[in-house]
């Protein structure tokens, strides 16, 4: 989104969330962001906007993200909220099929879309949002407000006019200032309009890559001070070599199969699928080196769009929902835990969950956004909202820097998210959070050079890198754990 556009929808989106406020009365266990989705949806939209967008050249489905909104979740509700979650999720991802389906006529006839797609979604969003109320009411007070999430809008995919991809301070230890939003005006150039749509029909395009030679260098980290944790410890979990995928996400939709819509690598635990309890994680056998690292670490595939039918071209989670090509297995993969610039850190809890990143950042916006992309030989220059086109020789680079900071009682919150938080831009933690070593990710990939591979993605996320995200579950013994934090806190680079 061009920066006026934004600057534009920002100060709308302000008298929206004033007026969610009201909505909300003497309060509830949701904070009502009608602006959560950066499209922004149409609940910012008069009815006759809705339908002068859908005459024009639209490429997705934009709804609020009600998860994020989910801020204070009471437990014995928390099982009942994630199964209406992910189904809101496969709502999406039907009525996006149907979208893409009847794209012609939409754009024949702009009150087709309103009529078949976008109020039959909002009636199905209400139904479920009804249900979530419920199921938080009956264990609390029940949150006020939650319809103004449902109505679904359409939009136009502006990738190409440079979307800012800055982040919150302290999100971008190590990932640079700025990222490289607004490099590469030519991006397209060379690259043939073929790309356009992708393989798949839903992305990426030739906009969302741009030749890394072109980004200026734009990495940055807080300078150590008196009392910093210098150490860093490696565990080695292999690249996914014997291939453990699913799309199911046991943080953010367990119980739910197929819950994520797209495929993930996993390393680490092997017992890692919708169902995994924290007992069935404990028990589970390990790719680590060091079996007292159970933990599981995954992100989304890597697929090059080489035209080659990958084994799910039919699978759920795979073709059926626009994600397909060669699954790329990483030529590295690095799992570091450093320590903080400003203190020391203290041991991370075990079955503590994190989510780095929004696999819903193209509609959301980039608040959450946390993955960053290079090539090798210029990890000095890191990109968010595109895929970089790496010279011959070099190897695209993934990087996720978790959150380094926790708030010391819980391993997971209702939006998976509120339990933990990044340092400041001077690497301290707030509100009493405490610091915690710091997962840093970094995946390479020898693919061929140009813009033909990418992340999968939720189908109505048209595939943008801005989505890509990452997940951890720590489940290191506790003796491991002990001498994690040892080596960090005591200078020493340990494996």
């Amino acid at each position: 989104m061009a920066r006026a556009s934004r600057k534009r929808s920002t100060l709308a989106n302000r008298a929206i969330a004033a007026s969610a406020a009201l909505l909300l009365g003497g309060g509830g266990l949701v904070a009502v962001n009608v602006y959560a989705s950066a499209g922004e949806g149409s609940a910012g939209k008069p009815p006759q906007q809705q339908t002068e967008n859908a005459g024009q050249q639209m490429s997705t489905i934009d709804c609020p993200d009600v998860a994020n909104e989910l801020t204070d979740v009471p437990e014995a509700a928390r099982a009942e909220v994630d199964r209406e979650l992910a189904a809101i999720d496969g709502q999406i991802t039907d009525a996006y099929q149907q979208f893409a389906d009847q794209k012609a006529q939409i754009e024949r006839d702009p009150a087709f879309a309103d009529n078949a797609i976008l109020n039959p979604l909002k009636d199905k969003r209400l139904a479920a949002l009804d249900r979530i109320a419920l199921a938080i009411g009956r264990v609390g007070e029940p949150p006020q407000g939650l319809e103004a999430l449902a109505p679904c809008t359409l939009r136009a995919d502006d990738s190409g006019q440079g979307q800012d991809p800055g982040q919150n301070d302290g999100q971008d230890q190590g990932q640079g200032d700025g990222q490289g939003g607004d490099q590469g005006d030519d991006q397209g150039d060379g690259q043939g309009d073929d790309q356009a749509g992708g393989q798949g029909g839903n992305g990426p395009e030739a906009a969302d890559f741009v030749d890394i030679t072109t980004v200026q260098p734009n990495t940055k980290q807080p300078r150590p001070r008196r009392g910093a944790s210098r150490g860093a410890f490696t565990t080695d979990c292999g690249r996914n070599e014997a291939g453990k995928f699913n799309s199911d996400n046991v943080i953010v939709a367990p119980g739910v199969s197929n819950g994520a819509h797209h495929m993930h690598d996993y390393v680490g635990n092997q017992a890692n699928d919708a169902f995994a309890s924290d007992d069935a994680l404990a028990n589970g056998e390990s790719s680590c080196r060091n079996q007292g690292d159970k933990s599981t670490y995954y992100w989304p595939v890597l697929r090059l769009q080489n035209g080659q039918a990958e084994a799910d071209a039919n699978a759920d989670g795979g073709g059926k929902e626009g994600n397909v090509g060669e699954i790329q297995t990483p030529a590295q993969v690095t799992l570091k835990f450093v320590g903080s610039p400003v203190s020391r850190v203290t041991a991370m809890p075990r079955f503590l969950r994190v989510i780095t990143g929004d696999a819903k950042a193209f509609v959301n916006g980039d608040a959450n956004a946390n993955a960053s992309w290079s090539c090798t030989g210029f990890e000095n220059r890191q990109l968010k909202d595109k895929y970089p086109i790496c010279p011959e020789g070099s190897k695209v680079v993934r990087t996720f820097n978790f959150q380094s900071c926790w708030d010391g009682q819980n391993t997971d919150s209702a939006n998976h998210r509120t339990h933990v938080a990044f340092a400041d831009k001077n690497g301290r933690c707030q509100n009493g959070f405490r610091a915690i070593p710091q997962l840093q990710q970094r995946i390479v990939y020898d693919v061929p050079p140009g813009p033909g591979f990418a992340v999968d993605s939720f189908p109505e996320q048209l595939h943008k890198p801005v989505t890509d995200h990452g997940d951890f579950i720590n489940v290191f013994d506790q003796r491991l754990m002990n001498r994690v934090v040892s080596c960090i806190n005591s200078g020493r680079k340990c494996r």
